[in-house]
């Protein structure tokens, strides 16, 4: 009768001659079969924020063997933006899901167009243009906005160029009011502005006629109303799932936004 010690040692030898034949990326990819097909994830940004933003979201996503990555948007322009984006995206190989919130919808929108690697698209409380749409248009269309002109201050730079930021007094209440104001506080400081002239440029083809689409919809926003957001959604023929949430969704319930980005990643 064989030895437990025995089996033991014929089992470990056949491990390694499988290795040996397999070759080391194959035998790894044996043992690990889903380390080579999740997606990556790109979290895109707004303006008025960073990619801090995606903070808690994108932990959740690499504990679970997410690639992720958070690239900066530039905040200059929508086709600028969208091009650069476009290029981050065209660097990744294997699937792609591209995840934006707020202005980061439009430039997401724009930059995945085109590609085949990005298998879906997810919204948090982010906007989903059409063709020809500027985000001015989609975020009065329905009522219940309170980033207005009275909200920001506008800071010139280069040869008539104009940067928006949001007050102080305004920024915890209209950007993030179910975040606490300790926090909304650094958000302000830190908040990283947009060139005022990204309000009215309009949106070129939207990747969402083509690439499947989730959205999340902040039900609280008094950003982009949700009204807004349910419209551009379901245009779009997005999934969708609604929270009790201000306009930075994915800092006040990172949960919420990450159980979608891996519904998408499915």
């Amino acid at each position: 009768m064989m030895t437990t010690t025995r089996r033991a040692v014929l089992a470990g030898s056949a491990a390694v001659a499988t290795g040996a034949l397999l070759g080391p990326a194959e035998a790894l990819a044996r043992t690990r079969p889903e380390s080579r097909t999740k997606p990556t994830v790109v979290l895109v940004h707004g303006a008025f924020a960073d990619a801090s933003g995606w903070n808690d979201v994108a932990a959740r996503l690499i504990r679970d063997g997410y690639p992720v990555i958070a690239p900066a948007n530039p905040l200059r322009s929508v086709a600028s933006d969208s091009a650069y984006l476009a290029s981050v995206l065209a660097t990744l190989s294997g699937p792609i899901v591209v995840a934006a919130h707020s202005y980061g919808g439009i430039v997401a929108t724009n930059a995945a167009a085109g590609n085949p690697n990005v298998k879906a698209l997810v919204y948090v409380a982010a906007f989903a243009p059409d063709q020809g749409e500027s985000l001015l248009q989609l975020q009065t269309k329905f009522p219940g906005s309170k980033l207005n002109e009275a909200a920001l201050d506008f800071r010139p730079y280069g040869e008539g160029l104009v940067d928006g930021y949001i007050k102080k007094e305004f920024f915890h209440d209209v950007f993030a009011g179910d975040v606490p104001k300790s926090t909304t506080d650094l958000m302000h400081a830190g908040q990283r502005p947009a060139d005022a002239r990204t309000l009215g440029e309009p949106s070129g083809a939207p990747a969402w006629k083509t690439i499947p689409s989730y959205y999340l919809v902040a039900k609280n926003d008094r950003v982009l109303p949700a009204e807004a957001q349910r419209f551009m959604a379901k245009r779009a023929g997005s999934q969708v799932r609604e929270i009790s949430a201000s306009h930075v969704a994915m800092i006040s319930q990172p949960a919420a936004a990450a159980d979608l980005i891996r519904r998408a990643a499915r």
